[in-house]
């Protein structure tokens, strides 16, 4: 397993190779026992839909929805645009987003009998035109937010729809296995968010697993730039490699596993794992993703065997006892790309940080990340230093779903980190005169 950590810096202070050695070697006794928990847990993803169902029949209609605008602003939610029912209004991202969230509680209701993110039917807001040249897209725990993009890199973030079912479905996550947002758990966050987000755009194409083309974003980069989408499930690393973008880091095999600090620990990176071992079970259960792999993956994500820490191992193990007859398909998927179902990983501890002060904004729906070091005392940035990195509010802040995080970084200290929605006045100032225009990409 390599390790590589996403600092500038010339080369990482502190890398770990995590251990992922030998199969799983099972006895007859261990067969059997594994077989009763696969029933066991299989029984209760069953339980699981018919409870779903009954919420269903109980709502008896489809979630309503409203579209609002933010008008460049950073307000939440904004003005209400479009509502459920009414017809389109000629503003492309707020009809773009009432024609997202309309397929993707379309499918989330008929094929997975469940209404809405909570199960319950609720109401579902979004927010179109946030900020001004906003890179990104998040849900926030109550919203669900696109921003335009810059025009110069990335396209409006509603142009793609599995962009939105993709956010919804981290709104689905919240409401079931609430997938803590950090390392291997917060990788399978992303990944259960790209895999109903793949397979929302194959249904709306008609498309079984076997015709999808995998991509996820695809339409996001404008046409300047090299690329074929942000993510690629079926090969993950290969979606885009431009001379301003840089090459698509993802990675696809426990064997490249990214140790790191940026990212949530490499969320939006590592999330390439799973994303491939989805891609490679549904092939093999066939038939149309959503009623075939996606089914099992949703059963696990609701059955109860996957707790908000969950490693790729433990995850594993919830979809292969959810899979049913296509239990060996499943556990062969996981065993392609290095996981061994039920067998845990122990986590990666993080590089130590170095350098003077470091200042990095990492996520992101694109999952990139931008930094940048100065000398605090030739910079006279001290003062300001003092304000913006010691404040015991800012550590330990749990961070929403694709929202931008800065990481402040002071030579002999702990990182401390801070999701943007949660960013004082002063740490926003410290990062935007640190990040300034040419700030490199890494």
């Amino acid at each position: 397993m390599t390790s590589r950590d996403t600092h500038s810096a010339p080369a990482p202070r502190c890398t770990f190779i995590p251990p992922w050695l030998a199969e799983r070697v099972d006895g007859p006794e261990a067969a059997a026992r594994d077989e009763a928990v696969r029933r066991l847990r299989a029984q209760r993803g069953v339980e699981a839909r018919a409870a779903s169902t009954v919420a269903v029949e109980g709502v008896g209609v489809a979630p309503v929805w409203t579209v609002h605008d933010a008008g460049s602003s950073t307000r939440l939610p904004g003005t209400p645009a479009r509502r459920s029912g009414e017809p389109d209004t000629g503003d492309v991202a707020v009809d773009e987003a009432a024609t997202g969230i309309e397929a993707t509680l379309q499918m989330f209701l008929e094929d997975l009998a469940r209404s809405s993110h909570d199960g319950a039917g609720a109401p579902v807001s979004l927010t179109v035109h946030y900020g001004s040249d906003y890179n990104n897209a998040f849900w926030d725990g109550t919203q669900l937010v696109f921003g335009d993009g810059d025009g110069r890199v990335f396209e409006r973030f509603t142009k793609p729809v599995d962009v939105l079912a993709h956010e919804f479905s981290h709104a689905v996550i919240e409401h079931t296995a609430d997938l803590t947002y950090r390392g291997q758990s917060g990788a399978l966050n992303e990944s259960v968010a790209d895999v109903f987000a793949s397979c929302l755009k194959q249904r709306l194409l008609g498309q079984e697993a076997a015709d999808g083309d995998w991509l996820i974003g695809e339409g996001i980069f404008m046409p300047s730039v090299q690329a074929r989408a942000l993510r690629d499930m079926a090969a993950p690393g290969t979606a885009y490699d431009d001379p301003e973008v840089g090459a698509d880091p993802q990675v696809g095999h426990m064997d490249d596993y990214i140790v790191t600090t940026a990212d949530n620990g490499g969320v939006h990176l590592n999330s390439g794992i799973p994303n491939r071992a989805f891609h490679l079970a549904a092939l093999a259960v066939g038939g149309r993703a959503i009623e075939g792999a996606g089914r099992i993956w949703y059963d696990a994500l609701v059955g109860g065997a996957v707790p908000r820490g969950a490693d790729f191992g433990t995850f594993a193990a919830a979809t292969v006892a959810a899979a049913g007859e296509h239990a060996d398909a499943v556990r062969d998927a996981w065993r392609q790309v290095g996981v061994e179902p039920g067998r845990a990983s122990a986590p990666a501890p993080e590089p130590q940080p170095g350098g003077r002060l470091r200042v990095e904004r990492s996520g992101g729906f694109a999952g990139r990340s931008e930094a940048a070091e100065v000398d605090v005392e030739a910079s006279g940035l001290g003062p300001l230093v003092s304000a913006a990195v010691w404040s015991a509010a800012a550590k330990d802040a749990r961070p929403h779903p694709d929202m931008f995080v800065y990481t402040f970084t002071v030579e002999g200290h702990e990182p401390v980190r801070v999701p943007e929605h949660l960013l004082t006045d002063s740490q926003a100032e410290l990062a935007r005169q640190v990040l300034r225009p040419g700030t490199s990409e890494v």
